[in-house]
């Protein structure tokens, strides 16, 4: 079985290995590996699958909380949503394939992101994603193709989900040079089950076998896990094979198979194929739970003739699943995935030797011990350095620049590819399938939809202002949790917990790891502040292109409960003649804002305040006036500040406003302040809706109506602001079409 490997150097470098790395495996393994074994190595302890330079980081994020049923660790988080239902929920990034091969990598993510929800027993019902692409804006080749990469992407998202028959109800786009090299594809799934039937992904019961189900295994995504784990140069473009291709519709059936095998007792435990396809769902069922495996690589349905045992085991193939079956279920088992017309195969048992054995027609071809490639991967404690840029940004502000007028700002900024509509993008995706959606892509922060089972409403919503997270990495990080957290507040509903996606450039760059290191500690402290936990998501290391690493993009999804359907509060003006008000503290604060980006073509200064309190207040100020049913709709003011939050209010509901807002500065009708957000209510409920207020700061703003936007100085008919934010998309987008 061992034999000595030639050219051991080559073999090692090919698998992103080091001489280290190569000395303890021979440790582990008391003798010379094979290149089976060297290949299972390579993939548990890439980047991408060990978190070996994240892992040191991760630990400390707040992970519990009453509602939390399954935190970190499995496949998808749970929680509790109530009346004995429960939310499971995940986010997870394929950049680098996305960026390679657009619609198959934006395919292939929504597909794996399912199914880690469904293998934990949940019926999926709803998707989200976040979005990063480079600039779109200009004539040069760089611009032409980030038009394709957005084009192929959105054709990848809506083919794989549509078919699927789950509705993409929300998610977030944005466009900076940073992402020209690197854009980032960002998938969440949240699923609905029954609090006391989720399944988890172990194989244990010493005897008990272990089955392969779903699609073929074929050579496609071959070392995927390994190429996510490195940077991109001019050789990436080559790596297209490395990218998987996926079938919607034999997930389609692999979903209702997996449902329907779930109402039996058959199940020990179920995990998706995912990065590292059957060496990463083997080992991973086995070391949770501390068991040995046989597998007979040879029982395995193959796609393509000629395969070996390296290649089985280091296939991505898509639409898999591994499952440990209670012994003398699999014929019965065997039925049910058959009546799918799906391949269904017993490829082991699970065995009491903490080992993994791997046969091919009855030889032993690799064996390796399972506790060892989890519990010793490597834990990489990088180097870190504070960034040398900061020092330069951080005393820039906007009157180093020239002075602007208000309107012509708010011309440009209505025309700023992070404010207009993306309906170019969010109509491409079905979402009203299953017919649940309530608050959908296009009206405006948290997605909602109905949980008819208990006649409660889940709001999500996913956030990142990359230009806070460059400007103050922690803060940043901080700022897009308490985001993503307003943003489903302002629902009315109460946020329980976040998944993350944390993507970053090369965390062998001290300062990228630095950033890195500070964003996880923002998370933190935020997450504990506001009670939402962190119950999964995923690391993204190596966003980088010659050199060049993204902006810190540290993507939160939040998850919150209505406990009523009926009173979930829309985002956009509801009635001509109601009040507005804006509720939280305005001051001259611009450090990363849209009005720096766009109108004085930086990115730069001091990250606006972050107060917990006041954030949480706000809050809680949203959630029980709505209760009382004081409200017509509320919305967040962040990027742009109070003037572009009315601009997409009005927009989205075809009403003008009259708004009068107190500033110190005539420019802070664009200014970032945090924890505000204005909120229409009316005229009869004004007395009632200002007692609640408290300590909060508070201005009666203006009223809704009209034909025109009216917000101090600045004027706009709502005609022009409806064309410029609905018409300017399309119009970039298609321009090479």
């Amino acid at each position: 079985m061992s034999q000595q490997l030639e050219n051991i150097e080559k073999v090692l470098a090919s698998h992103k290995l080091s001489g280290e790395d190569y000395v303890h495996i021979k440790q582990i393994l008391g003798r010379e590996p094979n290149l089976v074994e060297i290949g299972i190595f390579s993939a548990m302890w890439s980047e991408h699958c060990s978190y070996k330079s994240s892992k040191v980081h991760l630990s400390g994020f707040p992970t519990k909380a009453p509602w939390v049923i399954q935190g970190p660790g499995e496949n998808a988080g749970v929680i509790d949503i109530g009346d004995g239902y429960a939310a499971v929920f995940k986010m997870e990034s394929h950049n680098h394939p996305s960026f390679i091969e657009p619609y198959q990598g934006a395919a292939t993510g929504v597909g794996g992101i399912m199914r880690d929800v469904f293998t934990m027993g949940a019926r999926p019902i709803a998707n989200l994603n976040a979005l990063r692409f480079g600039n779109v804006l200009k004539d040069d080749k760089i611009s032409a193709h980030q038009r394709y990469l957005v084009r192929g992407v959105v054709e990848g998202i809506g083919g794989y989900g549509n078919c699927m028959g789950v509705p993409t109800i929300g998610g977030e786009t944005s466009f900076d040079e940073c992402y020209n090299g690197n854009i980032l594809v960002n998938a969440f799934t949240l699923g609905l089950a029954k609090s006391d039937e989720i399944f988890y992904g172990r194989a244990e019961g010493i005897g008990n076998p272990v089955m392969y189900v779903g699609a073929k295994t074929g050579r496609d995504g071959l070392g995927g896990a390994v190429m996510s784990s490195d940077s991109f140069t001019e050789e990436s473009k080559s790596l297209r094979p490395t990218v998987q291709v996926g079938d919607p519709f034999t997930e389609k059936l692999l979903l209702e198979a997996c449902l329907e095998l779930f109402k039996t007792d058959y199940v020990v435990g179920i995990q998706d194929m995912g990065a590292a396809g059957l060496t990463s769902s083997s080992f991973e069922m086995a070391g949770r739970s501390g068991s040995g495996m046989i597998m007979h690589l040879d029982r395995v349905p193959a796609r393509e003739e000629g395969m070996t045992p390296y290649e089985f085991m280091l296939s991505e193939s898509q639409e898999r699943m591994l499952l440990c079956a209670k012994k003398g279920s699999e014929a019965e088992i065997i039925k049910i995935f058959q009546k799918w017309d799906l391949d269904v195969a017993v490829v082991g048992e699970v065995t009491a030797t903490g080992n993994m054995e791997l046969f091919w027609h009855g030889d032993k071809v690799a064996e390796v011990p399972v506790n060892p490639v989890s519990e010793e991967a490597p834990v990489l404690n990088r180097p870190m350095s504070r960034p040398a840029y900061l020092d330069k940004i951080s005393h820039v502000t906007i009157d180093d620049f020239a002075k602007v007028s208000n309107q012509d700002a708010f011309n440009k900024l209505t025309k700023s590819m992070e404010v207009v509509d993306k309906s170019w993008i969010y109509t491409q995706y079905d979402s009203m399938v299953q017919t649940n959606t309530i608050k959908k892509g296009g009206m405006l922060d948290a997605s909602v939809i109905r949980v008819k089972e208990n006649k409660k409403a889940l709001a999500m919503s996913a956030d990142c202002n990359v230009r806070y997270c460059y400007i103050d990495p922690k803060g940043g990080a901080a700022a897009a949790v308490i985001e993503s957290g307003r943003n489903v507040a302002m629902s009315g509903a109460r946020p329980l917990a976040i998944t993350d996606c944390l993507n970053y450039g090369n965390p062998e760059n001290p300062e990228v790891m630095w950033q890195f290191g500070q964003g996880c500690l923002g998370i933190k402290e935020a997450c504990a502040a506001l009670t939402t936990p962190v119950i999964g998501g995923n690391v993204s290391l190596y966003n980088e292109t010659n050199g060049v690493s993204v902006f810190p993009t540290p993507s939160i999804a939040t998850v919150g409960v209505n406990d009523d359907e009926n009173k979930v509060l829309m985002s956009s003006f509801q009635n001509s003649g109601n009040v507005l008000y804006l509720v939280g503290e305005s001051k001259s604060e611009f450090g990363g804002s849209l009005y720096m980006k766009e109108i004085c073509q930086t990115v730069a200064g001091v990250l606006p305040e972050i107060d917990y309190k006041k954030e949480l207040a706000l809050w809680d100020l949203v959630i029980e006036a709505n209760k009382k049913g004081l409200l017509e709709c509320a919305k967040d003011a962040s990027s742009g500040g109070v003037a572009i939050a009315l601009a997409k209010m009005a927009a989205v509901s075809g009403l003008g406003c009259d708004v009068t807002m107190k500033v110190a500065d005539e420019r802070d009708i664009f200014a970032e302040s945090m924890s505000r957000a204005i909120i229409e209510v009316k005229a009869e409920n004004c007395a009632v809706f200002e007692e609640m207020l408290g300590n909060l700061v508070c201005e009666q703003i203006g009223t809704i109506g009209g034909d025109t936007i009216k917000i101090n100085d600045v004027t706009m008919s709502m005609q022009e602001l409806q064309d410029n934010y609905f018409n300017t998309f399309k119009r970039v987008i298609e321009r090479d079409i």
